[in-house]
């Protein structure tokens, strides 16, 4: 196979893979299929209305089941049996629950009603966790759900095994979105390596009027990302880096939850103070879990949880961000050696996996407000944030 057919391959692949999010986010039905022929009809929990459930139940070879991750099942109250609770260790990995007729799925999928009596009643009804007919079905429709910025639960309908490849033809047949379960596993690697610079323009900035934006965005059309460039780097020596994750809430409107907003601001006027490096703007709301989830997230943190057991009772991991868009934007732009601005040594860790060396840390901590102590502080007792 030559790179231009693999190139389109892959394009293809990442745009199945668009398309079946963009599916799953209006509540639609999505058709996952794994290379041992398993397969399953999937639809966002929070989006699964009566209609999309009631066909869901027509097109399905069982009763269609709820799959949420481990740590989402505990916050909504599930106690798992000791030969269940044994194999799943630590992790946050997919776990089925059998959804008798009649409980509603939104109830049970709230984020945080701990004392709505309507939601006990659904808790009464759920069965124990059972185990999966297709368990890499059910992670894929998890990672689905999160690629798509949803809460991670989905209803689940088992679908017959199809050793004969023929589920594609079918899911045309009945006018169903599919995708490959290895696309959807593999999308935010893929992405990454097909990211490729699409603009670039001068926008002097206040501090560092000597500055360009250059935009990358997949083969996909998904997920776009911005390099900050201030001066004129010299990839033959460490260049001064900063990745910055987006945040509405900080970045834009000044909020004083968190430091986002001030560690953008003085990560660009370092720089310019330095004479040049790079700010990657990366397209990670809320360490990846998105600007909604992230909300949700707030919601619970004003009810008493920290940041990380915010994201963790929604179902997510502590922290969902990836790394590899950062590397593959360095390295398109020739940078092999960095000295990254950060507080957090996974960053360094996540660059270092994809190739890109780190020849130092330069520190970037800012005051805390009255605001948001408790969140550094969590950054740095829970996470290992050097502040």
């Amino acid at each position: 196979m030559g790179p231009a057919q693999s190139h389109s391959l892959a394009a293809a692949a990442l745009a199945a893979v668009e398309r079946a999010m963009a599916e799953l986010r209006r509540g639609g039905i999505v058709v996952l299929r794994a290379d041992d022929g398993n397969g399953g009809l999937a639809v966002a929990a929070e989006a699964c209305g009566p209609q999309a459930l009631q066909r869901l139940q027509g097109l399905a070879q069982d009763a269609p089941v709820l799959v949420t991750t481990r740590r989402r099942a505990e916050a909504i109250g599930m106690e798992f049996p000791p030969h269940i609770a044994g194999g799943l260790g630590e992790t946050n990995r997919p776990i089925t629950l059998e959804l008798p007729e009649g409980v509603p799925v939104d109830i049970i999928l709230r984020p945080h009603e701990n004392e709505s009596a309507d939601r006990h009643v659904a808790l009464r009804h759920l069965s124990r966790p059972v185990v999966s007919h297709a368990p890499l079905i059910a992670e894929t429709a998890i990672e689905l759900a999160k690629l798509a910025r949803l809460l991670p639960a989905v209803v689940l309908g088992p679908l017959s095994r199809d050793p004969g490849n023929k589920r594609r033809d079918w899911a045309r047949e009945q006018d169903l979105v599919y995708v490959d379960a290895a696309d959807v596993l593999a999308y935010e690697e893929s992405a990454a390596r097909n990211l490729q610079q699409v603009a670039q323009a001068h926008v002097p900035l206040e501090g560092a009027e000597n500055a360009r934006i250059l935009a990358w965005r997949p083969s996909d059309g998904g997920k776009e990302h911005l390099a900050i460039v201030v001066g004129e780097i010299d990839p033959t020596e460490p260049v001064l880096v900063r990745l910055h994750s987006e945040c509405f809430t900080g970045d834009l409107l000044g909020s004083l939850r968190c430091d986002c907003g001030v560690q953008l601001r003085g990560a660009i006027a370092e720089i310019a103070k330095q004479g040049s490096g790079v700010l990657l703007y990366l397209a990670q709301e809320g360490r990846g879990i998105g600007l909604v989830n992230k909300l949700r997230a707030y919601e619970l943190q004003d009810d008493g949880f920290d940041t990380i057991d915010a994201n963790e009772q929604l179902g997510f991991d502590a922290d969902e961000r990836i790394y590899a868009p950062a590397a593959t934007m360095l390295a398109r732009m020739g940078i092999k050696r960095v000295r990254l601005m950060t507080n957090n040594p996974e960053k360094i860790r996540g660059l270092e996996r994809h190739g890109v060396e780190v020849a130092e840390r330069v520190a970037h901590s800012f005051p805390a407000t009255g605001h948001n102590e408790n969140y550094l502080r969590t950054k740095a007792e829970r996470a290992g944030h050097l502040l």
